[in-house]
């Protein structure tokens, strides 16, 4: 806030157009103000009230209704407060404090002719300072310490942390290895082994042997064949004469 309020921005609270000012006596007691006291059918200044605030401070100056000169003004630091006082018999009254520039002070009633205007200006100082009590409690905030405990999520010294980011669920299947480090080719389709190369001669390499005749190269071929076996002739007899059946089974 700049050195007593002279740069800071004066604004408009309320404005009401005809006011009356009553010249109260003395207070002698603490008992409650009452507008009946004062002399209302002959009011002592009637002029214009305007409502200002600079700052936290509300001003009610009371001014002249043509040329708007000021007549008396009354400093607010606080509502309710010794500034401005409420009457006990009516709300359409107010004490009021006014203040010289020299900082004399005096005590004056003011009171409007329409209860809507009291009503008015009664909200206007109450919206001033709700409002200052707000900001003062912001400041309050804004520089008191903060109290509450703080969560640490930092690492302490030599703590580590894993994640574990996009892991499969599936396990991996073990293959089965060979002794030398080498694995197995798998089977091929069809579950069947392929034979072992046979160890037997071909016969392209078979040649006949010297003199021999044309039945001895077939014997040759089929003896070179390991898997051939001739089966034995149930019919061959020991005897070399192949009539010998025909002679004995001729009839006696």
């Amino acid at each position: 806030m700049a050195t007593d309020g002279q740069f800071e921005y004066e604004s408009i609270l309320c404005v009401k157009p005809e006011v009356n000012v009553y010249r109260i006596p003395p207070r002698t007691s603490n008992r409650a103000i009452r507008a009946a006291d004062w002399k209302l059918d002959a009011p002592d200044w009637t002029g214009r009230m305007r409502v200002t605030a600079r700052g936290k401070v509300a001003y009610v100056k009371l001014e002249d209704k043509v040329s708007g000169e000021l007549f008396a003004q009354a400093p607010v630091d606080e509502y309710p407060g010794v500034a401005v006082e409420t009457v006990s018999d009516s709300s359409r009254y107010f004490v009021l404090r006014i203040m010289d520039d020299n900082g004399r002070t005096a005590f004056i009633g003011i009171g409007f002719g329409d209860r809507s205007d009291a009503f008015d200006f009664n909200v206007a100082l109450q919206d001033h300072f709700k409002w200052v009590k707000q900001e003062t409690e912001f400041s309050k905030q804004a520089q008191a310490p903060d109290s509450t405990p703080k969560l640490d999520l930092g690492f302490k010294e030599g703590q580590t942390i894993t994640l574990n980011i996009g892991q499969s669920k599936k396990k991996d299947r073990s293959r089965p290895q060979s002794s030398g480090g080498f694995g197995l080719l798998p089977p091929p389709p069809g579950g069947k082994l392929a034979p072992p190369p046979s160890s037997r001669s071909t016969n392209h390499n078979t040649q006949p042997s010297a003199g021999g005749s044309d039945s001895g190269c077939l014997l040759d071929l089929d003896s070179s064949n390991s898997n051939s076996v001739a089966p034995p002739n149930p019919t061959s007899t020991g005897s070399s004469d192949l009539w010998g059946d025909f002679d004995s089974a001729s009839p006696k």
